[in-house]
């Protein structure tokens, strides 16, 4: 099935390719028609999936993937979470200023905060819409925890993953391999969660 993948994240597409592929699913990027990805204006993961995915298959006419995803931390209350990829930018600013000064930021708002007190969790949500208009998009969700570590560490994944600790391995997000995070993560959880959906509906 081909499907069009809402994000301009080449992170996210080899995710979704390496754990849907097997299943039949051939991911396009969004980018690859031309087409401006969508504001993301809603106060929920699933709310921003839902947005980009009907926003992609209306301008491209194909089935659309899209996910919301992010980090957040206790400490924080919350913090950063929907506006994850934003974290660091400017005021009134809709550009994404990269993951290391989003990182930057996230380690100096977290200067002083005891180890016990560091708990976080990635939380993902992927949607999937037939056409624009699909009445019953399905929907997978996946959540993650862990805590925020004081230095990065790793050189693999994107985002926060250097500084997310994985409790079952002790390792950082970015040290564990392709395999492992599939296995482990808010994203692998989603696309699972996805995809025994999709089968249960027969599609």
């Amino acid at each position: 099935m081909r499907v069009v993948l809402a994000t301009g994240n080449l992170g996210k597409l080899r995710e979704f390719a390496d754990l849907l592929g097997p299943a039949g699913f051939e991911f396009e990027p969004l980018s690859a028609f031309g087409v401006e990805s969508a504001a993301e204006t809603g106060r929920t993961f699933v709310d921003n999936a839902l947005l980009k995915a009907r926003h992609a298959a209306a301008r491209t006419g194909l089935p659309a993937m899209a996910d919301d995803s992010g980090l957040e931390v206790d400490a924080l209350d919350g913090a950063p979470g929907v506006f994850s990829a934003r974290y660091a930018a400017a005021p009134g600013s809709e550009a994404a200023p990269g993951d290391a000064a989003n990182i930057a930021k996230l380690l100096q708002e977290m200067q002083g905060v005891a180890p016990a007190a560091r708990g976080a969790r990635f939380r993902c949500a992927i949607v999937l819409v037939r056409h624009a208009d699909d009445p019953t998009p399905l929907i997978g969700e996946g959540v993650w925890p862990g805590r925020i570590l004081e230095q990065p560490r790793g050189s693999g994944g994107f985002g926060y993953d250097p500084v997310f600790e994985d409790p079952a391995s002790g390792r950082s997000a970015a040290e564990l391999a392709p395999a492992e995070k599939h296995a482990r993560s808010h994203r692998g959880a989603a696309l699972r969660a996805l995809l025994a959906r999709w089968s249960a509906a027969g599609s």
